[in-house]
């Protein structure tokens, strides 16, 4: 086996499965898996320029020997927080929530969106290695290119709210959403109501399907019907909700009650009561998710289940802190509770 170089990075102890008992190099890793040592630091670095199966194949080993790139002499003392798009009050909760973490461990922050096309993701990746952070909080959802190529660098990550389900050993910090579904509806079915629609998002997102399900569950122990008329799919915008709120309440046999998928769904069944002339809560209930800001501002203040986004943001940053220390977590997926909130857009349904 070859000599590392002085600055070579090392791969840490070797397993029981017949690896080398003294600390793993760049050359062995290369001679084992059959290629070139720039290949091996290609892939250590999350450069391009390296075949799929070959990446594959040298980060398996690298998991195998449970890589630790050594502890630099200067941190970069920066936390990145990525999105897809930031464009709602939703993420500005999120930012409030890094924000406050990283001032008490004055850390900066460095904040990345991909945009509408996700059309900076080819260049996102380049440019974090380069700046090489203490963590990644990513918001956006990464590919398991993505996520190989930061551990690969020696960078731990943290995904907020997942949108769908990830392998195990990903850590991960997101919230009570089926709960939240069931706190929802049983308010509604406590109230007195018995045609109760739900407008849920796309039912790819992990979160929206959580929430359906905590809706179908309480109307189920209920013994009330989910007809297919009184569920709706539209985006988790206020356009979204109008559109669909119009489709479940323009005809004879409406809902009393709309348990909306998130608050911006919400505004848009306030929007659509408006222009079908429908009062809240006198001829309508309506539940939104999230609580954002803009819950109590509307007229009426909407009840809603309250999505802890800002502490949210706290835990994820103070675990991907953690992980960039190299500190051993007890636990690597952490979801935080829900809880409802009570205003004025619910009450019994009229006679």
């Amino acid at each position: 086996m070859s000599h590392a170089e002085p600055d070579e990075p090392v791969i840490g102890p070797a397993d029981a499965a017949g690896a080398p008992a003294r600390p793993v190099t760049i050359s062995y890793i290369a001679e084992t898996a059959g290629v070139s040592i720039p290949t091996v630091s290609k892939v250590i670095n999350g450069r391009t320029g390296v075949a799929s199966d070959t990446r594959a194949r040298v980060e398996a080993l690298i998991n195998r020997y449970g890589y630790r790139r050594p502890p630099s002499s200067t941190r970069s003392n920066l936390v990145e927080l990525v999105f897809d798009q930031l464009e709602h009050m939703w993420g500005v909760e999120v930012i409030r929530g890094v924000e406050q973490v990283a001032r008490e461990h004055r850390v900066g922050v460095v904040l990345t969106e991909f945009g509408p096309e996700r059309g900076g993701v080819r260049y996102w990746i380049d440019d974090t290695l380069a700046r090489r952070p203490d963590c990644v909080v990513s918001v956006a959802q990464l590919s398991g290119e993505q996520r190989g190529q930061l551990r690969a660098r020696g960078i731990p990550f943290v995904v907020f709210d997942p949108t769908g389900e990830l392998p195990d050993g990903v850590p991960f910090v997101g919230s009570t959403n089926w709960a939240g579904g069931r706190s929802a509806t049983g308010h509604l079915v406590r109230l007195g109501h018995r045609r109760i629609a739900m407008i849920g998002g796309r039912d790819r997102i992990l979160c929206c399907r959580a929430r359906f399900d905590g809706y179908r569950s309480t109307m189920e122990a209920a013994h009330l019907p989910v007809d297919a008329d009184l569920v709706a799919r539209a985006d988790l915008t206020a356009e979204g909700g109008r559109a669909a709120a119009l489709r479940l309440l323009d005809r004879p046999q409406r809902p009393t009650a709309v348990f909306a998928g998130n608050d911006l769904q919400a505004v848009g069944v306030y929007r659509a009561a408006r222009e079908l002339g429908l009062r809240i809560p006198a001829d309508l209930s309506v539940v939104g998710f999230d609580d954002l800001p803009i819950a109590a501002l509307l007229d009426p203040p909407l009840t809603t289940v309250r999505q802890p986004l800002a502490e949210m943001a706290v835990a994820a940053t103070e675990l991907a802190l953690a992980l960039g220390r190299g500190e051993r977590t007890p636990r690597t997926g952490l979801e935080l509770a829900t809880s409802l909130t009570l205003r004025n857009s619910t009450a019994a349904p009229p006679r």
